[in-house]
C-alpha cells in the first residue's frame, strides 16, 4: 500500500485558508439575509418611487437616491449588525470560544466583513435598478457615480457602528434600540446643518446645500463637484477604521501584535474621521449650486460641461440642454405659431436658448439668479430657465412647461412691438397674443396687460387678431419698427 500524500501548508496558505472557511461560514449563516427583502422593500417604496416621479435627469435622481438610500440602509444594516456582535454574549459562548485558535478579533472581523458584504450587494443591485431605468430615460451627460461612492462607504460603516454596539452592549434590546437610534442621530443632524460651511454636512445623507435639496438647476450645465463626497468617503472610512480597531482592544481580543494593530486602526480613524469633518467646515457656496471644499477642490470643475443642444423644428427654434429634452415638446409645440408669426419681424429673437442660474449665499438664505428672460447678442437670442432650475417646487413636466410659455409669448411679443403705454402696442399685443392663447390653454396670468372692454384700443385689438396669420405676419414685418417707436395710430392698424 502507498501512503497517503499529506500537503504540506504554510502557515500563510493556512492561514489564508482558515479566514476563507470562516468567511463561507458567516456568509452562509449570516443574519443580514433575511433582511434583504425588507431592505429591498423599503428601497422600492421611499427610494425608487420617489425617484421616478422626478424629471428624468441623472444629477435630481443621483442626489436623491444618496439620501434617501443611506436612509433606508441605517436601521436595517445596523439593527442586523448589531444582532450579529451580540450572538456571543446571548449564547453564552464567550468563554468557549476564547481557547479556539482564531482570536476574538479575527472572529468578530469575519462576522462583520459577512454581513457588510451581505448589504454592500443589497445596496449595489437596488442602485443598479435605479440607474439601469434612470440610463433608459435620462439624455444628456452620463451618470455621477460620487453619489453611489458616498452609499457604499456608508454601508461598511453602518455595520461597524452596530455590531461595535452590540459587541459592548450585548442585550436583545440593543439591536432594535440602536436601529432607532442611529437613524434618530442621522436624521437629527440634518436639522444642524446651516450655511455652506457646516461641519455637520459630513452626514451622508446630505448630497449638497441642505436649502437646495435636489434642484434641477445643480450638476447639469457644470460637473457634479466630488469635494463634498471625498470629505464624507474619507469620514467614512475613517469612522470604519476607528470603530473596527476599538473591537480589537480588549485584552480578550487578542494577543500584542493584534493589539497595537487595532490601535494604530482606531488612531488612524479618528484622525480621518476628524480631519474630514474639519474639512467639510471650510466648504462654500459654489456660484452653481454645490459645495466647494478649497482643500479639495479641482479647478477643471469650474468650466461648464460642453453640449450640443436639442432644438425644436419651429420657425424661431427652441433650444434646451440635451438632459432636458423631456422639456422640448412641451415647450415649443404650443408656442409653434407664435414664433411662426413673429419669425424674420424686427425685434424678434433669432433662437431661444436655455441658460443657467447662479447661486449665493446671503443672510436670508440661497439666492438664485439668472439672466434669461433677456435678449442679447448678435443675431439676438431669447435666454430661459425653467422653473425647476431656480428653485421653484418641483413640478411636472407639463407644469413647467405651462409656465415658462406664457412668460415666452409676451415677452417675445413685447420685444417685437414695445411694452409702454401707447394705444397700439397694446392693441396688438393683445391681438397676437389673442390669437394663440387657443392654442397655449388656460391663459397664463402673465400673458400682458388687460384693454378695458369697449374701447377703442379694444376694437382694434378684436380686429386685429381676426386677422389671417399671414396677414398679420406680413403687417409686421414692414411696420413692427414703426409700432414699436410710437409711429402707429389705431387708425392705422388694419
Amino acid at each position: 500500500m502507498t501512503a497517503a500524500t499529506v500537503e504540506d501548508r504554510g502557515p500563510g496558505r493556512a492561514w489564508v485558508a482558515g479566514a476563507a472557511r470562516l468567511m463561507r461560514i458567516e456568509l452562509r449563516r449570516n443574519a443580514m439575509i433575511w433582511m434583504l427583502p425588507v431592505a429591498g422593500v423599503l428601497f422600492w417604496a421611499l427610494t425608487y418611487r420617489r425617484s421616478m416621479a422626478l424629471a428624468p435627469l441623472w444629477n435630481v435622481r443621483a442626489m436623491t437616491m444618496q439620501s434617501t438610500t443611506i436612509a433606508v440602509f441605517i436601521p436595517t444594516v445596523t439593527g442586523v449588525a448589531a444582532w450579529t456582535g451580540t450572538r456571543e454574549a446571548r449564547r453564552r459562548l464567550t468563554d468557549l470560544l476564547s481557547v479556539t485558535s482564531r482570536s476574538r478579533w479575527r472572529r468578530q472581523l469575519a462576522s462583520w466583513a459577512a454581513t457588510t458584504a451581505w448589504a454592500l450587494g443589497c445596496y449595489l443591485a437596488c442602485v443598479g435598478v435605479l440607474y439601469g431605468v434612470t440610463a433608459t430615460q435620462a439624455t444628456g451627460s452620463g451618470p455621477p457615480w460620487w453619489p453611489v461612492l458616498v452609499g457604499a462607504a456608508s454601508v461598511p460603516a453602518l455595520a461597524a457602528l452596530g455590531f461595535t454596539a452590540g459587541t459592548v452592549l450585548p442585550s436583545r434590546y440593543t439591536p432594535p434600540l440602536v436601529a432607532m437610534g442611529a437613524f434618530l442621530m442621522f436624521e437629527a443632524g440634518l436639522e444642524l446643518v446651516h450655511g455652506a460651511g457646516s461641519p455637520w454636512q459630513i452626514s451622508p445623507l446630505v448630497t449638497g446645500p441642505y436649502q437646495l435639496g435636489d434642484y434641477e438647476g445643480l450638476a447639469t450645465f457644470y460637473p457634479y463637484l466630488p469635494d463634498l463626497p471625498i470629505a464624507q468617503v474619507i469620514f467614512l472610512v475613517g469612522l470604519t477604521l476607528a470603530l473596527l480597531g476599538i473591537l480589537g482592544l480588549p485584552s480578550l481580543a487578542g494577543g500584542r501584535w493584534p493589539r497595537l494593530v487595532a490601535a494604530a486602526l482606531t488612531v488612524t480613524g479618528v484622525l480621518s474621521a476628524a480631519t474630514a469633518t474639519a474639512l467639510a467646515g471650510t466648504g462654500r457656496l459654489d456660484p452653481h449650486g454645490m459645495i466647494a471644499i478649497p482643500a479639495l477642490h479641482n479647478a477643471a470643475d469650474d468650466r461648464p460641461v460642453a453640449y450640443t443642444p436639442v432644438c425644436s423644428h419651429t420657425a424661431i427654434p427652441v433650444c434646451l440642454h440635451p438632459a432636458y429634452r423631456a422639456y422640448l415638446g412641451a415647450v415649443s409645440t404650443d408656442l409653434a405659431p407664435l414664433l411662426d408669426e413673429l419669425a424674420g419681424v424686427p425685434g424678434a429673437p433669432a433662437r431661444i436658448a436655455q441658460t443657467t442660474t447662479t447661486y449665493r449665499w446671503t443672510d436670508d438664505g440661497i439666492d438664485i439668479a439668472t439672466s434669461a428672460w433677456t435678449m442679447h447678442g448678435t443675431p439676438p437670442v431669447y435666454t430661459i430657465v425653467l422653473p425647476n432650475q431656480a428653485g421653484e417646487p418641483a413640478l411636472s413636466v407639463d407644469q413647467s412647461a405651462n409656465r415658462v410659455k406664457g412668460r415666452i409669448a409676451r415677452d417675445l411679443v413685447t420685444a417685437v412691438v414695445g411694452g409702454g403705454s401707447d394705444p397700439a402696442q397694446q392693441a396688438v399685443t393683445a391681438g397676437v397674443l389673442k390669437g394663440v392663447r387657443p392654442v397655449l390653454g388656460s391663459e397664463p396670468p402673465d400673458l400682458g396687460r388687460r384693454i378695458t372692454p369697449n374701447t377703442p384700443a379694444a376694437v382694434a385689438a378684436q380686429r386685429f387678431a381676426a386677422l389671417p396669420v399671414g396677414t398679420r405676419h406680413a403687417w409686421l414685418v414692414v411696420h413692427a419698427a414703426d409700432l414699436k417707436a410710437g409711429r402707429i395710430t389705431l387708425d392705422q392698424l388694419p
